[in-house]
């Protein structure tokens, strides 16, 4: 059984094979991927309809609207495999079926899950009309047409007059699809494993973390390090860390102290007042990708962990917690840090932050979950009720991409709301998880 990163190489190089139009290079390898899922099958019904084989890609987009019914681009281009094959009234139901997973939308941009195609509401409806006016149904055509520029004529209204005219001329309309050689691609935090990593190099100094190890004055005695031992190596695995462990720093009252003056060479003692120190408690939560050589042992390993987290606590998004309340502010600007500042009183236990990131990747904001969602695909993200989630990206109006427990997809924005909002859950009836695009 292949690894789940030799499936990922071949998704991938299944794409390159698409780019480079090599497409019986290209079925073999998505032919390769283990319990193939909607993606797959999809990108094999396209390759198909490519190579000039509509009967092959209707089959795939069969497979493909099996495994997810909900695929709006998949019923779309299994209606022009059925065009093709000049199964006219087939290619209508499927446009039909089409419409009916945009719910209204005006338009579903797939590029967030890794097709680079957005599925325009007004080009189902062109594709409908021009498999009416293929079966005789001209009148029909006509008023699809009017429909789609009465209801979306935004970008699109000078190709859907145009059409109009044909249509009342009885001139066939061509059709519309997923333009040649967009795929499927592999999501990109899974080619991230792939590229290899070098961790050879000079030994390096990491000022320790080890609460005991310090000096008097509060900062870390000059000789602590840990140093780099991992090297390069063809055979590697992946690590993933969440939820680690918290740091309690020492910093000034301000932004950034900077270390204390060495004293070894000035003759005196350090210049900061260890009374204006304040307490700064730091909670991480960050999802870590490693690559260390097969067989690593626990000390490397800790010390690769280290090192990637220094670095990936500089990109993670800082929040403030105030005192007394529940939810965190992100801390995006130099006055909203100060503004943390002169909330900590003289003599309280100190300032509280958070860290949170995912692959680097900032966090926008936080949401927490008014209702429980269960994931139905692989990029869905699934969550409970009052659980707090990182939002990543905003997908479109209707879907968020998000970060929870080092998991990362895509979830509907109706069923959370920002965090710090008073809501109470079970007020309004939520949404079932059927309800997607």
């Amino acid at each position: 059984m292949s690894s789940l990163g030799d499936q990922v190489r071949d998704w991938h190089q299944g794409v390159l094979a698409v780019a480079s139009k090599d497409w019986d290079r290209a079925l073999c390898l998505f032919s390769d991927v283990q319990e193939p899922r909607a993606k797959m099958y999809f990108n094999m019904g396209c390759v198909r309809l490519m190579a000039g084989d509509p009967e092959a890609a209707l089959r795939a987009f069969d497979q493909a609207m099996s495994k997810d019914p909900c695929m709006a681009v998949g019923f779309f281009q299994r209606g022009v495999a059925n065009f093709q094959l000049e199964r006219f009234q087939e290619a209508v139901s499927d446009f039909q079926l089409a419409l009916a997973q945009l719910r209204g939308n005006a338009a579903i941009d797939y590029t967030q899950l890794g097709l680079y195609f957005k599925l325009h509401a007004w080009e189902v409806l062109y594709n409908t009309a021009s498999a009416q006016c293929q079966a005789g149904l001209w009148t029909k055509a006509a008023d699809t047409l009017e429909e789609a520029i009465s209801k979306w004529p935004e970008g699109a209204q000078d190709i859907l007059d145009t059409a109009l005219d044909q249509v009342r001329k009885q001139v066939p309309l061509q059709l519309q699809q997923v333009p040649k050689g967009e795929v499927f691609q592999p999501p990109r935090q899974y080619l991230q494993h792939l590229e290899p990593m070098d961790f050879l190099g000079k030994a390096k100094v990491v000022t320790s973390v080890i609460p005991d190890n310090r000096t008097s004055d509060g900062w870390p005695q000059k000789g602590s390090r840990m140093e780099q031992v991992a090297h390069q190596s063809s055979a590697s695995m992946g690590g993933h860390m969440s939820r680690v462990q918290c740091y309690s720093l020492l910093a000034s009252g301000g932004p950034d102290p900077g270390p204390p003056e060495d004293s070894s060479e000035a003759g005196g003692a350090a210049t900061e007042d260890p009374e204006s120190l304040v307490t700064v408690t730091v909670q991480c939560h960050l999802t870590v990708p490693l690559k260390a050589p097969r067989g690593t042992d626990l000390s490397s390993l800790r010390t690769l962990l280290a090192q990637a987290l220094l670095h990936q606590a500089q990109r993670g998004q800082l929040s403030y917690q105030a005192p007394r309340e529940k939810f965190w502010t992100p801390i995006s600007t130099e006055d909203s840090l100060q503004s943390a500042w002169r909330n900590v009183a003289v003599g309280s236990r100190g300032l509280h932050l958070q860290c949170r990131g995912a692959w680097g990747r900032p966090v926008l904001y936080q949401v927490v979950a008014r209702h429980s969602y269960t994931a139905r695909r692989p990029e869905d993200l699934d969550f409970r009720q009052g659980d707090t989630v990182d939002v990543l990206c905003e997908v479109d109006e209707a879907w968020l991409e998000g970060h929870r427990d080092g998991c990362i997809g895509i979830f509907p924005k109706c069923f959370v709301v920002p965090a710090g909002a008073c809501v109470e859950a079970g007020a309004v009836p939520g949404p079932k998880p059927g309800d997607r695009h």
